[in-house]
Parts: structure tokens; sequence; C-alpha cells
């Protein structure tokens, strides 16, 4: 009910400025007559402008839907090893603040311009997923909506969905083996404050990767560069490196990244060593935004499948 009370307030000052338009149009005094009307029509149109733009962004906050999955998922051994490797690889760049996967960062402190609040979930039993169903999970990472429904903003923006079905699973069943930690996050974990409800309205802001309602495959483990090409579907890279990986581009909401050819100068042991130590060859260090610690806490073959797979892209 709180999202509503900005509209209704820029409604009801548009209203107001309407109404003093009316007003000064009945006034003798010539220039009050003319200046007062057009002043208080053109504010009025500017905030009935502003009252649309929110009101179109309340709609698209609440518009995001996918069906839930029926799912139970076995939680075997070897599933949860497999979850484990994704997750430390993946999901601990936002959900590992302090602790494995109990939460807390809030991914909006890094955009450059201040749209609300979007903290990354406690995945521990201490959390909401203890209440959830597999298939709630399952959705809330394929499709980014909770079990409530709710748009899970910062998650609907990610590369997530495209991990395997397999693979999400796998997750599921590691997240299922945590022991519970940390506190309590947020529920819903996001919240657009009033100027990202109108960039939101404005189309300013991305509404999220597509609903998907249909199976993921990924090809078998194996160090090449169709494995790389897959690894790289789910990780976010092309968020700051741009579609081909050829370096953002300004208005872009992440950060710039710098072109990803520049790997081709690289050996493999000098790119794994970027990734675990934060520092490339020529001693660069690599800003805090980018995710190096959880890359570099992927296995040696997925490593070298990346590697084989920026090492192969064409020129840009």
């Amino acid at each position: 009910m709180l999202e509503l009370f900005g509209p209704a307030m820029s409604i009801t000052t548009a209203a107001l400025l309407a109404q003093s338009s009316l007003r000064s149009w009945r006034a003798e005094n010539k220039f009050l007559k003319w200046g007062g009307t057009v002043l208080s029509a053109l504010f009025s149109g500017a905030v009935s402008l502003i009252s649309v733009i929110m009101l179109v962004g309340l709609i698209k906050l609440h518009a995001r839907s996918a069906p839930a999955s029926d799912l139970k998922v076995a939680g075997t051994p070897e599933q949860i090893v497999r979850g484990q490797a994704i997750s430390n690889g993946f999901c601990s760049g936002c959900h590992s603040k302090t602790a494995t996967l109990t939460g807390g960062l809030d991914v909006a402190e890094d955009l450059p311009v201040p749209i609300g609040s979007l903290v990354a979930s406690n995945l521990t039993p201490a959390g909401q997923l203890s209440h959830w169903s597999d298939g709630d999970i399952f959705r809330a990472i394929r499709n980014g909506v909770d079990k409530d429904g709710h748009w899970l903003i910062i998650m609907s923006y990610t590369n997530a969905g495209k991990l395997s079905d397999d693979d999400t699973m796998a997750v599921i069943a590691y997240l299922r083996s945590l022991p519970a930690a940390g506190k309590q996050t947020g529920n819903p974990p996001d919240h657009l404050n009033l100027l990202g409800i109108m960039m939101l309205g404005a189309g300013m802001l991305p509404e999220g990767k597509p609903v998907s309602t249909g199976v993921v495959t990924a090809r078998p483990r194996s160090p090449d560069l169709q494995y790389g090409e897959y690894i790289l579907s789910y990780q976010d890279c092309r968020g700051c490196h741009g579609d081909k990986l050829t370096g953002g581009v300004p208005g872009q909401l992440a950060p710039l990244g710098p072109d990803l050819n520049l790997v081709k100068l690289w050996k493999f042991e000098e790119f794994v060593t970027t990734m675990r130590t934060g520092v490339d060859p020529n001693g660069h260090e690599l800003g805090k935004q980018m995710p190096w610690r959880p890359i570099g806490r992927m296995g040696d073959e997925e490593l070298r499948a990346i590697y084989e797979y920026l090492t192969h892209m064409p020129n840009a």
C-alpha cells in the first residue's frame, strides 16, 4: 500500500494544479489570468505525466509471473557435490557476503543511481527457503519469482535461469543440505523507491529476462570451449563485458568491463592465477565489482573450459 502513496500524492497535486489553472482563468487581471493559467497548466501536465509513469512502473513491478514447478529433488550425494560447486563459483558472488550463502549484500549500493535496495537473500534454513518447496526454489532460480509471487528483481536480471534443469536441482539439493546460519533477510528482498519505480515505468530499468518454462540442458562437463560456452551462459559476465564479451557499452546498468579478447594474450596458467588472486599478468588488480573470487573457486576443468571459449572467440 505504501507504494501507492507516491502516485496518489502526485495525482492529487496534479488535480490541485488543474483547479488552480481554472481559477487563474477567471481572474480579471490579464497577467494573472494568462500567466497563472499557463504556469498552472504546465505544472499540472508535468505532474500528471509523472503520475502516469509511476503507475506504469507499479504495474510492471507486479506484472511478472511464472508457474511453480511441481518437483521433488532427490538430494543425492552427487547432486549436493555438484550444487556446492555451482554455488561456490556463481551464487556466492552475491549471497556469501560474510558467510556461506547467508546473504545480506545490497547489490543496489553498487549501482550508479539510488533506485532502492536489492538484497541477496539468506539461502540457508535460517532464511525463507525453509518454508519453500523445491518447486518454489526452482522457479526463483529459473524465473526470478518467489513463493508468494513477488518479482525477485535482481535474480531476474542475472542469467541464473540458464542453468540446466539438472544443475538447478543440484543447487537446490545443496541448499537443502546447509545448516542454518546468519540472520533473516527481508521478504521480499527487493524494494524499489519512487525513483526506481519511475525509472521502471519510463523504461529506464530492465524488466528482467524473459520467463522460461521449457527444459534447459547442458552438455556433459569437459574442459572444452562448448562447455565453456555453457558456463558463460549462466555466469553474468555479459552484464559488464557486453553481449559478445567485447567490452561494456556506456549506459548499461552494470559497470563497464573490458574486451575479454585480452585473455588471448594470456597463458592458461596466467588466466587461472588471475581468477584466483585478482591480479592479471600485467600486475593490474581487478576491480572490486569483478566477481573473480567465486570464479576462482571453480575447478581447473571449468576454468579450462572458460579459457578455451574466451581464446576462441572471434575478434571484435
